[in-house]
């Protein structure tokens, strides 16, 4: 047997098949697959849901964030995008005064919701 089927891997692991699916999907963990297209977790595939679960626990994150950042290091477009927002400060919009900033941003909320 080349690895673990899917409902193996997560009684081994504590993950339940859903979440493997999941980690698959985000790309964290990329199982081989038989002959039939059955998902098999080898050892190198044990070991990333074991460490991820680490990174998890000694961080105190969720599985979205380190989903998120491995799309970071592989969407140079997103990385810059969020880079740029991180790094951003707020600019008052020049016909707007400044005592009426705050009803500005408001109402611009407002009308987002409603839309």
């Amino acid at each position: 047997m080349d690895g673990l089927t899917i409902n193996e891997a997560a009684r081994t692991t504590g993950w339940s098949p859903r979440m493997l699916r999941y980690v698959e999907r985000t790309g964290l963990v990329s199982p081989g697959r038989s002959a039939s297209r059955y998902r098999l977790y080898g050892p190198a595939q044990l070991q990333r849901l074991r460490t991820l679960k680490e990174l998890l626990a000694g961080f105190d994150i969720a599985l979205s964030d380190v989903a998120f950042a491995a799309r970071m290091t592989r969407d140079e477009e997103l990385r810059a995008a969020v880079t740029a927002w991180l790094e951003a400060k707020p600019v008052r919009p020049e016909h707007v005064d400044a005592e009426d900033w705050l009803r500005f941003e408001q109402d611009k909320h407002e009308k987002l919701l409603a839309a």
